[in-house]
């Protein structure tokens, strides 16, 4: 990886020059000129490196009139690992099906159509999209390509083939899963399809008791709110397979590409390296989050009044949900943050967010650490960006490809575009990903007033250790797959390489000199056909006696029990398995929209 580069040594003598010695009568003064420049060394020093005198509970907009200093321009110019990390060449991205991994041409039973309608913004989509090819795989079924969100908050009417190159969705996934455009045909009239949903995070033993069923008597399935309805834990050549929709399959159309690498471009002409940053720090995040940054009774009123959309929203205790980490940190925050990291005030930042809480009050004090501050409104033309603009999901897109393809990126919230782009730069290189630890950083930042800036830095850079994005911070299983993709990353080997097996989930796996573990003799996902179907699954319930299958017998009496109309089915999104950084309240679908990028 570069670094920055660094600026000429301001003592350095001139190339092949000499010194004279002083007379003997000349040294007096020149020891009181030795004595009079140390002084203004020291106070130099001093200036550049100042006591951080502005507090957290100032009001939005106003540290900057507060703060007498700031941190010293120059960056952090060691080996240091500013834009990347030197472990990354160590691992690479494996997604590869395994030889036990049947062809779809095999695997698809030829009455079996699945067709998923998505929820939310771009990235919530996204993660439906995905686990929807490995659910169709699950059930053996054709996919038809998923339909859009086009009625939520978002309130974009873009389909899946003007923000995703449809054709190379379909032929990169063709040995995986048969694909169509549209919906089967009978007597030359679509097919009525079967209205159901699932569970949050529903495993394969699920959508086999569940889905199923109904999928062989209706052949036809339309699943509709399709966001995190599948596990998070699946088989190795599952979780692959998301991998490759997720990091290949994917790709934007032709022109959000292009405007996107036209971005990029623009920002490598301004410096060699640069920073994307995810803010989120709108007012719907702040008013959900239910925190408090200083703003007197006009903040308070104003998302006090936007929290009321959400007759679910608890009453909020800002001091805990700061201390818990719940809350973004401010635009100063994130900047002080990067500067203590080493980011020098030269530093190029290109800035992902929508309308920011406060305005340019609230960016002043960012924009004055670092004063070179993009958007893609700053980087692109009027007439660039008119086609898009209409678009909330186009313009998400664009601001995706900028941020995926910066030297560092940095998210400031927890969301499916941070999840899905810290998860992706992990797979390509493990590329530079910070993640603001919030909950060690409060009590830094409530008590920054009272320490040095050298010292300041320091504890930044111990907390932050582990939020960087590199290799083995966060361990194969934690957290969402999205955002850790450990069975789609390998280590390299070598002569040296010690390998031992152990048994992880009543399976053999292997651990190299890298860390990175490696399922062996994995066995493939297996086909069903309707008649193995109707038989009890072994693993989750070897007695029979557990979850009630949906037998075609009796699945006309109990219609109303799984389909959407049914209040009953509408109340199946209680999450069934414990994660780490999953979603555990079920808030209402519009708080899950605004919130999901």
């Amino acid at each position: 990886m570069g670094h920055p580069r660094r600026r000429g040594h301001p003592h350095a003598h001139p190339r092949g020059g000499h010194t004279a010695c002083p007379r003997r009568g000349a040294l007096p003064a020149v020891a009181a000129l030795l004595l009079l420049f140390l002084a203004v060394s020291l106070l130099s020093v001093a200036i550049s490196a100042p006591r951080l005198a502005d507090r957290h509970h100032g009001g939005l907009g106003a540290s900057s009139r507060r703060s007498l200093r700031h941190p010293p321009r120059s960056g952090w110019t060691a080996r240091d690992g500013l834009w990347g990390s030197q472990l990354a060449s160590n691992f690479y991205g494996c997604s590869n099906a395994s030889r036990k991994f049947l062809d779809s041409s095999i695997a698809t039973q030829s009455d079996r159509y699945l067709i998923i309608v998505t929820s939310g913004g771009l990235n919530q989509q996204r993660t439906g999209i995905v686990d929807a090819v490995v659910a169709a795989r699950i059930l053996n079924a054709t996919l038809v390509v998923p339909k859009l969100d086009q009625t939520s908050f978002w309130k974009d009417s873009s389909n899946f083939s003007e923000i995703f190159d449809i054709d190379w969705f379909i032929s990169f996934l063709a040995k995986d899963v048969k694909i169509i455009k549209e919906p089967p045909e009978k007597g030359g009239k679509a097919v009525r399809p079967y209205k159901m949903r699932v569970p949050r995070k529903c495993t394969p033993q699920c959508y086999l008791k569940r889905v199923l069923p109904a999928l062989l008597k209706k052949h036809v399935i339309r699943m509709t709110k399709y966001d995190y309805r599948l596990s998070n834990k699946l088989d190795t050549d599952l979780q692959k397979l998301r991998c490759r929709v997720n990091y290949h399959a994917l790709r934007f159309t032709d022109p959000i590409q292009k405007l996107g690498e036209k971005l990029i471009q623009r920002m490598r002409e301004k410096s060699r390296y640069f920073i994307a940053l995810h803010l989120r720090f709108e007012s719907d995040m702040l008013a959900f989050s239910g925190c408090y940054y200083g703003g007197g009774e006009k903040e308070r009123r104003d998302l006090g009044a936007i929290r009321k959309r959400w007759k679910t929203l608890h009453t909020s205790n800002p001091e805990k949900g700061r201390r818990q980490g719940r809350c973004p940190l401010t635009p100063e925050e994130v900047g002080l943050l990067l500067r203590a990291l080493g980011y020098g005030s030269d530093v190029h930042i290109y800035a992902a967010s929508g309308e920011i809480y406060g305005g340019e009050a609230t960016l002043a004090p960012l924009k004055a650490l670092f004063p070179n501050f993009h958007t893609k409104e700053s980087l692109a033309s009027k007439d660039e960006l008119t086609p898009f603009l209409t678009h909330s999901s186009r313009m998400a897109a664009i601001d995706f490809i900028v941020c995926d393809g910066s030297d560092a990126f940095v998210t400031n919230n927890n969301g499916n575009m941070a999840k899905i782009l810290a998860g992706r730069r992990r797979y390509f290189s493990h590329r530079r990903t910070i993640r603001p630890n919030a909950k060690q950083l409060y009590p830094l930042f409530m008590n920054r007033g009272n320490m040095s800036w050298e010292k300041f830095s320091s504890q930044m850079r111990i907390l932050q250790k582990g939020f960087m994005g590199d290799p083995l911070e966060v361990m194969p299983g934690r957290g969402e797959f999205h955002a850790n993709p450990a069975a789609c990353i390998c280590g390299k080997t070598d002569q040296n390489s010690v390998v031992k097996s152990i048994p992880v989930s009543n399976r053999q796996e292997t651990i190299d000199s890298t860390g990175i573990r490696k399922a062996i003799g994995e066995p493939a996902y297996p086909i069903y056909t309707d008649e193995e179907a109707d038989g009890s699954d072994s693993e989750e319930d070897p007695t029979g006696e557990g979850e009630e299958m949906i037998t075609e017998d009796d699945l006309n009496a109990r219609e109303e029990m799984i389909t959407e109309d049914d209040p009953a089915a509408k109340g199946e999104t209680v999450d069934t398995e414990a994660d780490d950084e999953s979603l555990s309240k079920q808030e209402d679908s519009e708080l899950e929209e605004i919130l999901s990028d």
